[in-house]
């Protein structure tokens, strides 16, 4: 299932039941901080990286599993991430999304947060969305925080900084 935006507007409870939607046929874009922490780990970025060329840019992205279109981290057996503890900040946002302009979604409202204006949604189409037992409730607090950093870090992170980063390890 592709992304299905509702307005998120309060706090939602949420609990992952590996339905595996978000770890497979999706562009998982990496920051330099991201690499740097997954390669920490003991994973050889030549084994979980990969470029999309957009526009005038390059940018990072999570390698997938050819026979699948699975994240290469993804577990099929189990439907788990092998590096949940420390997965990119784009993966810690779904099955929410940050955007600093309106999409158009009934219901949607501005939300201000450390003087930035952003909409936020949730894809309707998850279904650990409002599950029965969550395991967490998530604010918009948080994704707000997380969208900033996601922001923040995917502005600097470049081929030059690859590089950098690649001779630091």
């Amino acid at each position: 299932m592709r992304f299905r935006p509702k307005s998120f507007t309060g706090t939602v409870p949420f609990k992952c039941l590996y339905c595996l939607d978000c770890c497979r046929g999706r562009h998982v874009y990496l920051t330099l901080r991201d690499i740097g922490r997954i390669a920490r780990a003991g994973h050889d970025p030549q084994d979980f990286v990969t470029f999309s060329v957009e526009g005038n840019g390059i940018h990072f992205v999570l390698a997938v599993r050819e026979w699948d279109l699975g994240c290469v981290f993804h577990d099929p057996e189990t439907g788990k991430c092998r590096i949940h503890e420390i997965n990119p900040v784009i993966c810690r946002i779904y099955p929410f999304m940050v955007s600093k302009k309106p999409l158009g979604v009934e219901g949607e409202r501005p939300f201000e947060y450390k003087g930035e204006t952003l909409w936020l949604y949730y894809d309707e189409s998850c279904p650990g969305i409002n599950a029965e037992e969550p395991e967490t409730m998530i604010s918009p607090e948080e994704i707000a925080e997380l969208g900033l950093e996601f922001e923040r870090e995917f502005e600097g992170t470049g081929m030059g900084g690859f590089a950098r980063l690649l001779d630091e390890l």
